[in-house]
């Protein structure tokens, strides 16, 4: 009988720690999806002036690049997964801190710790989407994006040839243009190296030069204009140079892309984990850059997924900072951090690629940094010891929060 009180309390708090979960579940899940459906919509954002680009210029098919958005999503996918985490459990703990929940909670007898395991639960669920789209999802949609380019510049020799970039898919070739006229569609300082006959290296140099399809015939000419071929014979080791004023380049469709009648070879970033694992293991591949950058695929498959759980602990005590931090300085706090996991990402994808350090460190050394951070941070605040946030980020915040405010209400005045 003298237990029975202790069990009625100690079901009532279970079932009030239970509803308090609910609770944390269903506020995180909002604001989530609109972190997905918002940088979806800036990834479409970002990739309509190029389609329209080659819808308007190159004539390609509006279904063709409907496919090549679709198949390169899963690739973008696996960036947000952990940026969504992070901005959703910021903003929920941000708007309970802010309505004084956190405090009802602690007045309660409820500690920091005990709302951890539905951010936990939240966190693990998504990692364990993230993984699926990063394992299974990320290589399928890399070799289809891929395998649709070629079929797209196939139709249009003008999508293959971007300015700016060495052009390499052609079959035997190598062009380079500086630029194109959007107006007049020139194309300007014009480089290609021709092997394409056995023993023989032509290089053609032109400071402008135009591209003609013969539909007819299946056929691209690339006409240059007042520039130089310099022939090279390897065998007999001779040089040739000839100045035109007019000179044709024919280019056949049907060899676009290297062949694509046969069957394309799979980079690195293309293949699943075993076909990383087979390479990984073969003797053959010797090559330490090769290795390197394979090392770096094969971790990050599964790093960047776990971003998700160590960002999304990272965020609960940024939240929790609202209670002593204005929102905008709690925000500019959680964006510097996350900033920050991308920059050691990319500083890390680099070292390992280069045999700096290993590729294991390169691509887990910012989970764990962010996973110490987060726990450092959840540590004091639970002993009521709240990490102030840095001068020069809270004026830079301020000054980037104020800018976007004139920004918005100069607008909302001119309309």
């Amino acid at each position: 009988m003298l237990n029975m009180p202790f069990n009625l309390f100690s079901n009532g708090y279970m079932k009030f720690t239970t509803i308090i979960s609910r609770h944390i579940i269903r506020e995180l899940i909002s604001p989530f999806v609109v972190s997905l459906l918002f940088l979806s919509f800036i990834f479409l954002m970002a990739k309509i002036p190029e389609f329209t680009n080659m819808i308007v210029n190159h004539n390609a098919s509006v279904v063709s690049l409907f496919l090549l958005l679709i198949f390169s999503f899963p690739r973008f996918l696996e960036f947000i997964f952990p940026m969504s985490v992070m901005i959703s459990v910021m903003l929920t703990f941000m708007r309970m801190a802010g309505d004084n929940e956190i405090i009802a909670l602690k007045g309660g007898g409820v500690s920091l710790y005990r709302l951890l395991p539905p951010i936990l639960l939240f966190c693990t669920v998504v990692t364990g989407i993230a993984f699926v789209v990063s394992i299974a999802a990320v290589p399928w949609s890399k070799h289809a994006v891929e395998n649709k380019t070629m079929e797209i510049a196939q139709s249009s020799l003008g999508i293959a040839l971007q300015p700016q970039v060495f052009n390499t898919d052609i079959q035997g070739m190598m062009i380079y243009i500086s630029g194109v006229d959007s107006g007049t569609k020139k194309l300007n300082d014009v480089f290609i190296e021709d092997s394409r006959t056995k023993d023989m290296v032509v290089i053609s140099t032109a400071p402008e030069g135009i591209l003609v399809l013969n539909k007819a015939l299946k056929l691209y000419t690339l006409r240059l204009y007042n520039g130089r071929i310099n022939r090279v014979n390897i065998s007999k080791g001779s040089v040739n140079t000839i100045f035109f004023s007019s000179y044709d380049i024919n280019i056949d469709l049907r060899r676009i892309l290297k062949n694509p009648n046969t069957q394309r070879k799979k980079e690195l970033d293309e293949m699943n984990l075993a076909e990383l694992k087979k390479f990984i293991d073969d003797p053959a591949n010797s090559n330490t850059a090769d290795l390197n950058e394979a090392l770096m695929e094969f971790h990050g498959k599964f790093s960047l997924p776990f971003a998700c759980l160590c960002l999304g602990i990272l965020a609960f005590p940024l939240g929790i900072q609202s209670v002593s931090l204005k929102r905008s300085s709690g925000f500019g706090l959680g964006l510097f951090f996350f900033i920050i996991y991308y920059i050691l990402f990319a500083v890390g994808l680099s070292a390992g690629e280069s045999g700096a350090y290993p590729p294991f460190i390169g691509m887990w050394l910012p989970d764990f940094i962010m996973l110490s951070i987060g726990i450092y941070l959840l540590h004091r605040n639970v002993q009521e010891r709240p990490v102030k946030m840095p001068l020069f980020i809270l004026k830079g915040t301020k000054t980037f929060i104020s800018q976007v405010r004139f920004t918005f209400g100069r607008k909302k005045a001119e309309k």
